[in-house]
């Protein structure tokens, strides 16, 4: 699963996600990484592995996750996108 969006600001957003942790792998997250556009090192884009597309679209859609989105200083709307990884 990708995650792009705008947020006010770099460390506030990022103390409010390192926080979120424990909370994210109960929900079914077994991977994430965290991206920053070069141009605007607010314009972040994460990545989260979980345990199935189910899982991941359920993790997006919670409450939860929303809350601390906003209170993290998410601008607008997020774009997500699931993807599962290719195989040669």
């Amino acid at each position: 699963m990708y995650v792009r969006h705008e947020i006010s600001d770099y460390a506030t957003w990022r103390k409010s996600y390192d926080a979120f942790n424990a909370e994210r792998t109960k929900m079914s997250v077994t991977g994430a990484a965290v991206y920053r556009a070069v141009d605007n090192p607010n314009d972040v884009t994460v990545t989260h592995d979980c345990k199935s597309a189910d899982t991941a679209k359920e993790f997006a859609s919670s409450a939860r996750l929303k809350e601390i989105m906003e209170k993290a200083g998410v601008k607008g709307a997020p774009q997500i996108w699931f993807t599962t990884r290719a195989v040669k």
